[in-house]
């Protein structure tokens, strides 16, 4: 295996120019720099990434922790990361965590092991305390829909008790008064904050929150379908259902319209993340826009800034959602 000596040898140059030219160093003569490519390539030699991360403490490489890595919702976030680290000549590793405490923690210790310059990481799971004394250590983080108060400022996060009231506070204002709701798994915080803001909602124009219109649902189409079905043997009246995600929403209305009932003259909906495909079935879908891409693109700018001193990036931590009206909710005479 060839060795930079051998590179050396070959070019006719010193070592230390080989590693100038490895380090695109401008302090090189064309003439010289090209001697020295045509003397790697001739000796087929690929400098060691692992030892010249050691030599210059940096690897050009940031961790991504993602909660999973199918479905509409995670892929632009990933998308907008990559993009923007690889414009600034950066590389992703990415791992999942699955939302299971011990596999978010082991792919942590994972992409530290790998030496990233930082990480990007959305975890549910761990506890803030963990992510808190996670912080104190050598690798900087910056965390994606996770708020945590002690560490705010690595975080970028979306207002979801503020989505969950604009949802069904536009249901109420449209008249709707018995309101079901198929709710995310409540031990993600998103889940726990969007119904809060669905409760707000209520309380403000004085309507009762109905525990039995309650269904916990995973964030899938299916668990969307489950809870249709399941509100729909209760027998019990309700003009318009909140959903907390858009993959639920549509779940829902699949089963509504399996069995005869039209939307949105018989049921009215609300859904939550304005991702794509909503957007182009019928009737099509109201919903909270949820700016994951660009939530992922401010967290590799916060990469960019703190770890590889961009100074002229500017990074938004808090972003608001806004309520999207198409035609899935009506207005009751």
């Amino acid at each position: 295996m060839a060795t930079i000596y051998d590179v050396s040898v070959l070019a006719g140059v010193s070592l230390a120019t080989v590693s100038r030219v490895m380090n695109k160093n401008t302090n090189v003569s064309e003439k010289t720099r090209k001697k020295v490519l045509d003397a790697m390539a001739q000796l087929d030699y690929r400098p060691n990434a692992i030892a010249q991360s050691l030599a210059s403490n940096c690897s050009n490489s940031v961790g991504v922790l993602v909660s999973q890595l199918d479905g509409p919702f995670y892929g632009p976030m990933m998308t907008e990361i990559e993009a923007s680290l690889r414009a600034a000549g950066k590389h992703v590793i990415i791992a999942a965590g699955h939302s299971n405490e011990a596999q978010e923690k082991e792919a942590v210790e994972f992409l530290l092991d790998r030496g990233c310059d930082a990480l990007i990481l959305d975890v549910e799971a761990v506890s803030d305390d963990y992510l808190i004394a996670l912080c104190r250590q050598h690798t900087p983080i910056v965390f994606i829909n996770r708020y945590i108060a002690e560490i705010r400022e690595r975080c970028v996060y979306l207002d979801n008790e503020l989505g969950g009231y604009l949802a069904t506070r536009h249901l109420l204002s449209l008249g709707h008064r018995h309101i079901a709701y198929i709710s995310g798994p409540l031990f993600k915080l998103d889940a726990r904050q969007r119904l809060s803001g669905h409760k707000k909602a209520l309380v403000e124009f004085a309507v009762a929150y109905e525990s039995e219109l309650f269904y916990e649902g995973t964030f899938k189409e299916s668990s969307g379908s489950d809870g249709m079905r399941h509100l729909l043997s209760l027998q019990r009246p309700f003009t318009a259902v909140v959903c907390a995600n858009d993959q639920m929403a549509s779940g829902a209305i699949a089963t509504c319209l399996e069995q005869g009932l039209r939307v949105p003259e018989d049921l009215s909906f609300m859904g939550y993340d304005n991702i794509p495909f909503p957007q182009y079935i019928s009737p099509k879908l109201n919903t909270i826009s949820n700016p994951i891409h660009e939530m992922g693109k401010m967290a590799a700018l916060w990469v960019l800034k703190h770890v590889y001193n961009k100074a002229d990036v500017e990074v938004t931590n808090r972003f608001t959602p806004s309520l999207f009206i198409r035609d899935s909710a009506r207005r009751l005479p």
